[in-house]
């Protein structure tokens, strides 16, 4: 008899609860370790396809997994040289933007405590600080050597992870005793992992290309660093889709016009909600069976434990989780708080049915 079923279905609950918050601070005090591993592994789960479907056409698994390497460490590498090289000249030329802001800020601190809102003039600068930008291209560009070697080890990781790929179905019945449901759910699991990460990499990929070609459009200088950051932020719920379109704004804005600056902050809208609303719910199907609200919180949670990895990968993680606690009669309940919206039934007993172990 399970020792759990001893307890009230409150006891339960605060027992789960307890139990997850160890493994999390576990994750957060690990999280140098754990994040490039847990990135490794999503790339992994992308990558593994393409690796079994070379094999099934003949290719041996030497050959497709050098493949693989090859085009995820080409595809790195030149990400990583276009990024370089934007920030680079972005930095060069900060210092006519950092004046120009300058003057803008006094403008609008003028305009601001003309229609009686004081100290303006004093608080506009701190909001608007001509000098973060490019503390942040050198930060940036100082990390880009860390960056790199940090790529090297995830596809190091990706590699082997991708050459015990085939035996990691043995290993876990015979580890685990997996039943074929268990089996099943594993499955699932790595399914839905790899259905989201290759539409959002490509839904990313084309909110890149929109953006990139919209700032060309109009003349908005270094359009592919933007279109780079455009790609970045996408994988970050909520807030991802309005921080990508701050910098190129504000470059907007230091560079050009108002309308100018106001047809690009139109372009970010229509881009994020054509791939965003539209196009990526349309392909994803019936959604990722998490709720709003869980999505945000598991933003906040994920970003806290792991740090940036934590934000780009918050709505895979919380989908395994939620794979996970569906395993457990005792941990359901809270994979179904986690789920979407469930439709009222006629008879409340059948909610309670639903709770029960």
């Amino acid at each position: 008899m399970n020792a759990l079923a001893s307890f009230s279905p409150a006891a339960r609950g605060l027992i789960v609860t307890a139990a997850i918050a160890i493994v999390l601070l576990f994750l957060q005090a690990a999280e140098s370790v754990v994040a490039p591993i847990l990135l490794a592994a999503f790339i992994a789960v992308v990558a593994a396809p393409p690796l079994r479907w070379m094999q099934r056409k003949g290719v041996p698994k030497w050959g497709a997994l050098a493949l693989v390497a090859f085009v995820l460490l080409d595809a790195g590498s030149l990400f990583g040289l276009i990024a370089t090289g934007a920030l680079e000249g972005f930095r060069d030329s900060l210092p006519g933007y950092q004046e120009r802001l300058t003057l803008l800020n006094e403008q609008l601190g003028l305009w601001l405590e003309g229609n009686g809102i004081a100290n303006s003039t004093q608080a506009v600068p701190d909001i608007l600080d001509p000098a973060l930008a490019g503390s942040l291209a050198r930060l940036a560009l100082s990390n880009m050597g860390t960056v790199f070697g940090t790529g090297l080890l995830i596809l190091l990781a990706v590699v082997f992870m991708l050459l015990e790929a085939p035996s990691l179905w043995l290993k876990l019945r015979t580890a685990f005793c997996l039943t074929e449901e268990s089996e099943a759910r594993f499955r699932r699991v790595l399914d839905a992992l790899g259905r989201y990460m290759v539409i959002k990499i490509g839904t990313s990929l084309a909110t890149a290309l929109l953006i990139w070609a919209w700032l060309s459009f109009l003349g908005i200088n270094f359009a592919v660093l933007w279109a780079i950051l455009a790609f970045l932020l996408n994988f970050i719920p909520f807030v991802g889709s309005v921080l990508m379109a701050v910098p190129a704004v504000l470059m907007a804005l230091v560079q050009t016009d108002v309308p100018t600056t106001l047809l690009v902050a139109l372009g970010y809208l229509l881009a994020n909600t054509l791939i965003g609303s539209v196009l990526e719910p349309r392909i994803m199907g019936r959604g990722l069976g998490i709720s709003t609200l869980a999505v945000f919180l598991s933003l906040l949670l994920w970003s806290w434990v792991l740090g940036t990895v934590g934000a780009f990968l918050s709505v895979p993680l919380t989908m395994v989780l939620m794979i996970a606690l569906e395993a457990s009669p005792h941990t359901r309940p809270v994979a179904i708080l986690l789920g979407p919206d469930i439709a009222p039934t006629e008879s409340p007993a059948e909610d309670q049915a639903a709770l029960q172990p």
